[in-house]
């Protein structure tokens, strides 16, 4: 933690002179990387020495300067921004405030829709309006990447939500001063602040919805026309974009502390590593005797488990309270080896409800049978609420060591 005091000062004592600076010269090592490496990629496709020389003075260090690169799939929506080509057109040639785009990756050998997706934005670059705008910079790999994160102004990334594993890539742009564009899903879901960057989408799931991904569109050309290139542009007496400075600050200094490989190295460890040996030494104490243990209960599971059922259940509302009773019948396996519980489907991206049921008296005239109660809140129907059964013994891992689960029907 105290590492992460010491980054977080030492960023916020850089004067907005010398982070302006910074970004100059990352878009400048970005701007020369990728004449170098169209120059040598048009020579390789056969280009004429006239579009060779014209790659080689792409680009101008003083315009906003955009980065998309990753693996091309349909679920990272990598053409939303060619969903109106024309207004895409409009904003990069703004005479005002034109914009650069770099474009880099790859589709797998057999992904069909995601060569396809590459092969329409190399279509938009050949068109005269976009030629200086645009680059596609292919071979894409690690070098690139690195070249990439290090000089773009804003990452852009568009994946349908839940899609998005991690999104390491805009991470890597934090120490570079480059601001992040996206998804609120992966990492973002969890960093993004309206001081630090720009979301897209409103954190929930919609599946492939070409109408969704319409909206998402719109909403990306208009952060990018009403809110990303007015601030980049907007200079003071000195040349230096004070709110963009202000963006660069605070997103170097809380984010890149927050999402660094110290910090997975360190909750990986605290959180699991150390959880498991623990574990482990737990397990291997006293010969063993919980192993046996577990051994033990995990065969009484497979020999009772079907011929568990559930009886007769009774819902009593009173008070703003559900009231349940529920009969359940155990066979002869014990009551401490299961839980009984109240089940309920998330709500506004919650958490599911789990309550668990009591175990009150022994059925008459029932081997194994048993009557369990719960109470829950009014605040949502009772047949939200389903019974089930799941194993259960303290210090066992559920459901990695015991996976059965019956649902009352």
């Amino acid at each position: 933690m105290g590492d992460t005091a010491c980054l977080d000062a030492d960023f916020r004592k850089l004067t907005d002179a010398q982070l302006w600076q910074l970004r100059m010269n990352t878009t400048k090592g970005l701007i020369e990387y990728t004449r170098t490496r169209l120059v040598r990629q048009r020579g390789t496709q056969g280009a004429s020495e006239a579009e060779i020389e014209e790659a080689a003075y792409i680009f101008d260090i003083n315009i906003l300067t955009l980065g998309f690169a990753r693996r091309f799939a349909t679920y990272k929506r990598p053409n939303l921004l060619l969903q109106d080509p024309e207004r895409l057109l409009r904003i990069l040639n703004n005479p005002q405030r034109p914009v650069q785009l770099i474009l880099a990756g790859k589709a797998h050998p057999q992904d069909a829709a995601g060569q396809a997706m590459i092969k329409q934005w190399n279509e938009f670059i050949r068109r005269p309006e976009a030629r200086c705008r645009v680059v596609f910079l292919s071979d894409y790999d690690m070098l690139l990447t690195q070249q990439l994160v290090q000089g773009v102004d804003v990452w852009i990334n568009t994946p349908r939500r839940p899609w998005e594993a991690s999104g390491t890539s805009g991470m890597k742009v934090l120490v570079n001063g480059g601001l992040n564009l996206s998804e609120l899903d992966g990492w973002w879901a969890e960093a993004y602040s309206p001081d630090l960057g720009w979301a897209l989408g409103d954190g929930k799931e919609h599946g492939e919805d070409p109408a969704w991904d319409r909206a998402e569109a719109e909403a990306l050309y208009t952060l990018l026309e009403r809110e990303v290139i007015p601030e980049f542009y907007k200079r003071d007496e000195h040349g230096i974009a004070r709110g963009w400075v202000a963006k660069m600050r605070e997103s170097m200094a809380r984010l890149t502390p927050q999402f660094s490989a110290n910090r997975t190295v360190r909750e990986y460890t605290e959180k699991h590593y150390l959880p498991a040996a623990a574990t482990y030494c737990q397990r291997a104490s006293d010969n063993g005797k919980f192993g046996a243990e577990l051994l033990q209960w995990q065969r009484a599971l497979g020999t009772h488990w079907a011929n568990l059922r559930f009886g007769a259940i009774r819902v009593e509302t009173r008070d703003h309270i559900h009231a349940f009773e529920l009969q359940v019948y155990l066979d002869e396996l014990a009551p401490e080896a299961v839980r009984v519980e109240l089940y309920a489907d998330s709500r506004d991206s919650e958490e599911p409800t789990r309550v668990a049921m009591t175990r009150g008296q022994s059925l008459v005239g029932a081997m194994g049978g048993y009557m369990y109660t719960a109470t829950v809140p009014a605040s949502r129907p009772a047949a939200d609420y389903t019974p089930r059964l799941v194993p259960f013994k303290d210090g066992a891992l559920i459901p990695l060591e015991a996976a059965q689960i019956l649902w009352q029907q």
